[in-house]
């Protein structure tokens, strides 16, 4: 019966999953998910699944096996009396059911559903960590390990094989024979650290919605780094016509009246690295997201200057993405494809709306770097 269970169980969660990625185009061009976050988990409102079943009317209503008959007689659909109001509708009600989900179980389907390639970090110098690992259960090992439940199975097992149990006074008491300790063995796993440096420029053309796309799209470039790196540091910059470094919360919801220098988002950047991040121990990733606009064409090669000379060596892709706005005008993303256009470490997104944020994800995350 466990094992039935076990099994249905598991073609169920097979049927969720099958579910939440046909929909997924929808859930990231929405950002349904985004207010329902966990620790380890996810909350996915996901159209309710119906499983067949028996449905039993009452037995006075008429139907099939009851009231007068003649064999042969051809059943007809029975009257039902609509009674006072309005009448029924005929469609179905829109019902939804939340599933959670681990970040990991997402990060899949979003890599199956993209057909993203699995991430190589970078760099020969691997961070390693030792995982203890539980394989089992000896009779020897130290008081801090003991196995309480087994100890106390293996008593009582004793006990009423001896004929020592009494069960109006059922006192186990384990013996030095009986105690259980766990057993474990130490993994060598390769720890691969990663920091995110996400850049937004939040002068007046840069309004709420644009904010939301890149609120909306940074979720899930989280969620697919977080899948390929055990330590995932996130770095947050903002900037007008200066850069400064701010949390989550200020990141999203800050909006400035100033011009905008895209170099100093830059300048601050590269020195976060500098002092922080060796490129050795570190798989560095800078996203910048902004409207095309920028002070002058000497900042714009400044920019071009700093992403060459002290980015691009050191990070492992760089990722400049322009949110559409009526405000903007939408240059800086040609003079990065002009400057960069050839270097594959240099990845260019276009993200007129909340729909293009699907695409997005895979111009960015498509290299597998």
């Amino acid at each position: 019966m466990a094992l039935r269970i076990k099994q249905d169980h598991s073609r169920f969660r097979q049927i969720v999953r099958g579910k939440i990625k046909q929909n997924l185009k929808k859930y990231i061009s929405q950002g349904e998910m985004l207010g329902k976050q966990g620790k380890d988990v996810i909350t996915i409102p996901v159209p309710q699944i119906d499983l067949p079943h028996f449905t039993y009317g009452h037995k006075d209503t008429g139907g099939v096996g009851q009231g007068e008959g003649d064999v042969g007689d051809v059943l007809q659909p029975g009257n039902i009396d609509q009674g006072d109001g309005h009448k029924a509708g005929q469609d179905p009600g829109e019902h939804t059911l939340d599933v959670e989900v681990t970040f990991d179980e997402l990060a899949e389907m979003l890599g199956e559903t993209l057909e993203l390639p699995q991430i190589l970090p970078k760099g020969s110098d691997q961070i390693t960590s030792q995982h203890y690992k539980f394989t089992g259960v000896h009779r020897t090992g130290p008081e801090s390990l003991r196995h309480f439940k087994r100890t106390f199975k293996q008593a009582l097992r004793r006990q009423l094989s001896m004929g020592q149990y009494d069960h109006t006074n059922p006192v186990i008491v384990p013996t030095r024979e009986d105690r259980r300790y766990r057993s474990w063995r130490i993994k060598q796993e390769p720890q691969f650290n990663a920091v995110i440096l996400y850049m937004m420029d939040v002068s007046g053309s840069m309004g709420d919605e644009q904010k939301e796309i890149v609120r909306i799209e940074s979720f899930w470039l989280d969620t697919w780094l977080k899948h390929h790196y055990k330590g995932l540091v996130t770095r947050y910059i903002i900037h007008d016509a200066q850069a400064k470094e701010v949390d989550r919360e200020t990141f999203f919801h800050t909006r400035e009246s100033g011009g905008t220098m895209i170099s100093s988002a830059y300048k601050l950047a590269a020195e976060i690295i500098d002092a922080e991040y060796p490129p050795s121990q570190w798989n560095i990733y800078p996203f910048h997201f902004s409207d095309g606009d920028n002070w002058s064409a000497d900042d714009t090669r400044l920019c071009m200057d700093l992403i060459k000379s002290r980015l691009l060596p050191k990070v492992n892709v760089f990722c400049y993405g322009q949110v559409e706005s009526p405000y903007g005008s939408g240059q800086f993303i040609k003079d990065v494809k002009d400057g960069f256009g050839k270097d594959d470490r240099v990845l260019t997104s276009e993200i007129p709306n909340k729909e293009a944020v699907y695409k997005s994800i895979k111009d960015f995350l498509g290299k597998g770097k």
